[in-house]
Protein backbone atom coordinates (compact mmCIF):
# COMPACT_ATOMS: atom_id res chain seq x y z
CA UNK A 1 0.00 0.00 0.00
CA UNK A 2 1.59 3.61 -0.88
CA UNK A 3 1.83 5.61 1.96
CA UNK A 4 2.63 9.15 3.22
CA UNK A 5 4.58 9.44 6.19
CA UNK A 6 3.37 13.24 7.15
CA UNK A 7 6.09 13.58 10.08
CA UNK A 8 9.84 12.68 9.47
CA UNK A 9 13.04 14.41 10.24
CA UNK A 10 15.24 13.20 6.97
CA UNK A 11 17.73 15.91 7.91
CA UNK A 12 18.99 13.25 10.60
CA UNK A 13 18.54 9.79 8.70
CA UNK A 14 20.57 7.80 6.24
CA UNK A 15 20.32 7.67 2.52
CA UNK A 16 19.12 3.50 2.98
CA UNK A 17 16.48 5.24 4.90
CA UNK A 18 15.26 6.60 1.73
CA UNK A 19 15.47 3.63 0.04
CA UNK A 20 13.95 1.48 2.20
CA UNK A 21 10.97 4.17 2.62
CA UNK A 22 10.85 3.80 -0.80
CA UNK A 23 10.66 -0.17 -1.43
CA UNK A 24 8.36 -0.20 1.88
CA UNK A 25 5.51 2.16 -0.54
CA UNK A 26 6.41 5.59 0.65
CA UNK A 27 5.44 7.93 -1.83
CA UNK A 28 5.72 11.21 0.15
CA UNK A 29 7.56 12.70 3.31
CA UNK A 30 6.72 16.12 4.53
CA UNK A 31 9.28 17.30 6.81
CA UNK A 32 9.02 19.81 9.99
CA UNK A 33 11.63 22.25 11.13
CA UNK A 34 12.72 20.76 14.18
CA UNK A 35 15.56 20.80 17.02
CA UNK A 36 19.35 19.60 15.28
CA UNK A 37 20.23 18.27 18.68
CA UNK A 38 21.97 21.06 20.00
CA UNK A 39 20.81 24.95 20.38
CA UNK A 40 21.83 26.84 17.44
CA UNK A 41 23.47 29.67 18.38
CA UNK A 42 22.48 32.71 15.38
CA UNK A 43 19.78 32.91 13.01
CA UNK A 44 22.67 32.06 10.02
CA UNK A 45 22.68 28.66 11.43
CA UNK A 46 18.96 28.55 10.67
CA UNK A 47 19.15 29.99 7.36
CA UNK A 48 21.50 27.14 6.19
CA UNK A 49 18.62 24.52 7.56
CA UNK A 50 16.02 25.99 5.65
CA UNK A 51 18.45 25.77 2.51
CA UNK A 52 18.95 22.30 3.28
CA UNK A 53 15.00 21.71 3.98
CA UNK A 54 13.93 23.55 1.09
CA UNK A 55 16.64 22.54 -1.67
CA UNK A 56 18.59 19.90 -0.43
CA UNK A 57 15.75 17.02 0.94
CA UNK A 58 14.28 17.50 -2.09
CA UNK A 59 16.35 16.42 -4.15
CA UNK A 60 17.60 13.19 -2.41
CA UNK A 61 14.19 12.52 -1.89
CA UNK A 62 13.58 11.93 -5.42
CA UNK A 63 16.52 9.29 -6.18
CA UNK A 64 14.35 6.82 -5.01
CA UNK A 65 11.04 8.32 -6.04
CA UNK A 66 9.64 10.49 -3.05
CA UNK A 67 8.15 13.59 -3.00
CA UNK A 68 9.63 15.99 0.13
CA UNK A 69 7.73 18.51 1.26
CA UNK A 70 8.91 21.03 4.79
CA UNK A 71 7.72 23.39 7.19
CA UNK A 72 9.53 26.05 8.62
CA UNK A 73 9.96 27.44 11.91
CA UNK A 74 12.16 27.92 15.44
CA UNK A 75 11.08 24.62 17.36
CA UNK A 76 9.26 24.90 20.76
CA UNK A 77 12.80 23.43 22.40
CA UNK A 78 14.95 26.57 21.21
CA UNK A 79 12.10 28.94 21.70
CA UNK A 80 13.00 30.21 25.34
CA UNK A 81 15.77 31.96 23.14
CA UNK A 82 13.13 34.92 22.63
CA UNK A 83 15.62 37.35 20.55
CA UNK A 84 16.88 35.06 18.37
CA UNK A 85 13.14 33.53 17.86
CA UNK A 86 12.04 36.37 16.47
CA UNK A 87 15.41 36.83 14.18
CA UNK A 88 14.62 33.69 12.47
CA UNK A 89 10.63 34.59 12.10
CA UNK A 90 11.54 37.84 10.51
CA UNK A 91 13.55 35.50 7.63
CA UNK A 92 11.44 33.05 7.30
CA UNK A 93 9.35 34.68 4.86
CA UNK A 94 11.89 34.65 2.35
CA UNK A 95 11.45 30.85 1.85
CA UNK A 96 7.38 30.40 2.53
CA UNK A 97 7.35 30.78 -1.71
CA UNK A 98 9.68 27.63 -2.38
CA UNK A 99 7.74 24.72 -3.76
CA UNK A 100 7.86 22.23 -1.21
CA UNK A 101 7.09 24.39 1.64
CA UNK A 102 3.87 23.55 3.30
CA UNK A 103 3.53 25.89 6.15
CA UNK A 104 4.64 26.25 9.56
CA UNK A 105 5.73 24.03 11.72
CA UNK A 106 6.27 22.06 13.97
CA UNK A 107 5.29 25.07 16.64
CA UNK A 108 4.03 24.66 20.19
CA UNK A 109 5.40 23.99 23.29
CA UNK A 110 7.86 22.05 24.74
CA UNK A 111 7.98 22.66 28.95
CA UNK A 112 4.79 25.16 28.88
CA UNK A 113 6.93 28.24 29.66
CA UNK A 114 5.90 32.23 28.90
CA UNK A 115 9.13 32.20 26.73
CA UNK A 116 7.60 29.07 24.60
CA UNK A 117 4.15 30.52 24.43
CA UNK A 118 5.21 34.15 23.55
CA UNK A 119 7.25 32.36 20.32
CA UNK A 120 4.17 29.94 19.62
CA UNK A 121 1.84 32.84 19.06
CA UNK A 122 4.41 35.18 17.17
CA UNK A 123 4.63 32.25 14.75
CA UNK A 124 0.28 32.52 14.34
CA UNK A 125 0.63 36.05 13.58
CA UNK A 126 3.26 34.95 10.80
CA UNK A 127 1.15 32.13 10.01
CA UNK A 128 -1.77 33.75 8.98
CA UNK A 129 -0.21 37.06 7.66
CA UNK A 130 0.95 34.61 4.65
CA UNK A 131 -2.21 32.20 4.84
CA UNK A 132 0.54 29.08 5.53
CA UNK A 133 -1.09 26.03 6.99
CA UNK A 134 -0.21 24.86 10.58
CA UNK A 135 1.90 22.18 12.29
CA UNK A 136 1.75 21.60 15.80
CA UNK A 137 4.03 20.09 18.21
CA UNK A 138 2.87 19.24 21.69
CA UNK A 139 4.83 18.25 24.33
CA UNK A 140 6.31 14.78 25.64
CA UNK A 141 5.18 12.80 28.71
CA UNK A 142 4.27 14.28 31.88
CA UNK A 143 3.76 18.25 30.25
CA UNK A 144 1.52 17.05 27.55
CA UNK A 145 -1.98 17.07 28.68
CA UNK A 146 -0.71 20.58 30.43
CA UNK A 147 0.64 21.72 26.80
CA UNK A 148 -1.83 20.63 24.69
CA UNK A 149 -4.74 22.50 26.39
CA UNK A 150 -2.30 25.54 26.51
CA UNK A 151 -1.89 24.95 22.95
CA UNK A 152 -5.58 24.28 22.37
CA UNK A 153 -6.73 27.40 23.90
CA UNK A 154 -3.99 29.93 22.87
CA UNK A 155 -5.25 28.51 19.20
CA UNK A 156 -9.40 29.05 19.98
CA UNK A 157 -8.79 32.00 21.28
CA UNK A 158 -7.90 33.69 18.03
CA UNK A 159 -10.73 33.93 15.92
CA UNK A 160 -8.56 33.93 12.95
CA UNK A 161 -7.37 30.22 13.51
CA UNK A 162 -8.87 28.06 10.70
CA UNK A 163 -9.22 24.67 12.59
CA UNK A 164 -9.20 22.77 9.72
CA UNK A 165 -6.06 24.21 8.92
CA UNK A 166 -3.91 23.17 11.85
CA UNK A 167 -3.17 19.70 12.13
CA UNK A 168 -2.04 19.27 16.63
CA UNK A 169 0.61 16.05 16.18
CA UNK A 170 1.90 13.72 18.81
CA UNK A 171 -1.67 13.19 20.27
CA UNK A 172 -2.22 10.45 22.22
CA UNK A 173 -4.94 8.38 24.77
CA UNK A 174 -5.89 11.36 27.19
CA UNK A 175 -5.49 14.38 24.01
CA UNK A 176 -6.89 12.86 20.98
CA UNK A 177 -10.48 13.53 21.96
CA UNK A 178 -10.60 17.13 22.78
CA UNK A 179 -8.06 17.91 19.65
CA UNK A 180 -10.93 16.31 17.33
CA UNK A 181 -13.22 17.64 19.16
CA UNK A 182 -11.60 21.01 19.02
CA UNK A 183 -12.16 20.67 14.57
CA UNK A 184 -8.44 20.21 14.39
CA UNK A 185 -6.50 17.54 12.52
CA UNK A 186 -4.67 15.09 14.78
CA UNK A 187 -1.35 13.38 14.14
CA UNK A 188 -1.13 10.05 15.98
CA UNK A 189 3.35 9.77 16.51
CA UNK A 190 4.45 6.18 16.46
CA UNK A 191 7.47 6.02 18.10
CA UNK A 192 8.83 4.18 20.78
CA UNK A 193 9.74 5.94 23.84
CA UNK A 194 7.63 9.01 24.54
CA UNK A 195 4.77 8.98 21.69
CA UNK A 196 2.51 5.50 21.12
CA UNK A 197 3.11 2.50 20.02
CA UNK A 198 1.43 1.18 16.26
CA UNK A 199 -0.51 -0.74 18.66
CA UNK A 200 -2.02 2.08 20.55
CA UNK A 201 -2.60 4.10 17.38
CA UNK A 202 -4.55 1.15 15.96
CA UNK A 203 -7.00 1.36 19.17
CA UNK A 204 -7.18 4.82 19.03
CA UNK A 205 -8.51 4.28 14.77
CA UNK A 206 -10.79 1.82 16.28
CA UNK A 207 -12.13 4.04 18.61
CA UNK A 208 -12.25 7.48 16.86
CA UNK A 209 -12.08 6.68 12.94
CA UNK A 210 -10.21 7.31 10.76
CA UNK A 211 -11.84 11.30 9.86
CA UNK A 212 -8.88 13.85 10.38
CA UNK A 213 -6.05 11.52 11.79
CA UNK A 214 -3.03 10.64 10.36
CA UNK A 215 0.12 8.22 11.25
CA UNK A 216 3.84 9.05 11.14
CA UNK A 217 6.78 8.26 12.38
CA UNK A 218 8.44 11.29 13.65
CA UNK A 219 12.13 9.77 12.77
CA UNK A 220 14.95 11.75 14.27
CA UNK A 221 18.28 11.71 15.95
CA UNK A 222 16.98 10.03 18.70
CA UNK A 223 15.55 6.44 19.54
CA UNK A 224 12.60 5.91 16.90
CA UNK A 225 12.14 4.27 13.27
CA UNK A 226 11.37 5.54 9.87
CA UNK A 227 9.09 2.78 9.06
CA UNK A 228 6.91 3.25 11.90
CA UNK A 229 4.00 3.54 9.15
CA UNK A 230 4.17 0.39 7.39
CA UNK A 231 4.18 -1.12 10.99
CA UNK A 232 0.37 0.44 11.80
CA UNK A 233 -0.55 -0.91 8.49
CA UNK A 234 0.46 -4.56 9.44
CA UNK A 235 -1.16 -3.86 12.88
CA UNK A 236 -4.25 -2.61 11.27
CA UNK A 237 -4.01 -5.73 9.01
CA UNK A 238 -4.01 -8.11 11.52
CA UNK A 239 -6.84 -6.54 13.24
CA UNK A 240 -8.81 -7.14 9.84
CA UNK A 241 -9.39 -3.25 9.92
CA UNK A 242 -10.71 -2.51 6.25
CA UNK A 243 -8.57 -1.41 3.80
CA UNK A 244 -10.23 1.67 2.74
CA UNK A 245 -9.89 3.05 6.53
CA UNK A 246 -6.08 1.97 6.38
CA UNK A 247 -5.52 3.82 3.46
CA UNK A 248 -7.59 6.71 4.72
CA UNK A 249 -5.36 7.03 7.54
CA UNK A 250 -2.09 6.46 5.68
CA UNK A 251 -2.79 8.54 2.42
CA UNK A 252 -5.47 10.08 1.93
CA UNK A 253 -5.78 12.24 4.92
CA UNK A 254 -2.23 13.52 4.74
CA UNK A 255 -2.63 14.08 1.36
CA UNK A 256 -6.07 16.26 1.73
CA UNK A 257 -4.81 17.99 4.89
CA UNK A 258 -1.06 19.00 2.54
CA UNK A 259 -3.04 19.71 -0.58
CA UNK A 260 -5.09 22.87 1.40
CA UNK A 261 -1.22 24.19 0.99
CA UNK A 262 -1.89 24.56 -2.62
CA UNK A 263 1.60 23.05 -2.94
CA UNK A 264 0.49 19.25 -2.73
CA UNK A 265 -0.47 16.44 -4.94
CA UNK A 266 -0.42 12.90 -4.34
CA UNK A 267 1.64 11.08 -6.74
CA UNK A 268 -0.24 8.56 -8.84
CA UNK A 269 1.63 5.47 -9.47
Amino acid sequence: MDFIDPHLHMVSRTTDDYETLARMGCVAISEPAFWAGFDRGSADGFRDYFEQLTAVEPKRAAQFGIQHHCWLCINAKEAENVSLSREVIAMIPEFLDRPGVLGIGEIGLNKNTKNEATVFLEHLDLAIEHDQLILIHTPHLEDKYQGTRMILDMLCDDSRINPDRVLVDHVEEHTIGEVLDRGFWAGMTLYPVTKCTPDRAADMIERFGGERLLANSAGDWGVSKPTAVPDLIYQMRRRGCDESLIRRVVHDNPSEFFAKSGKFAAPVR
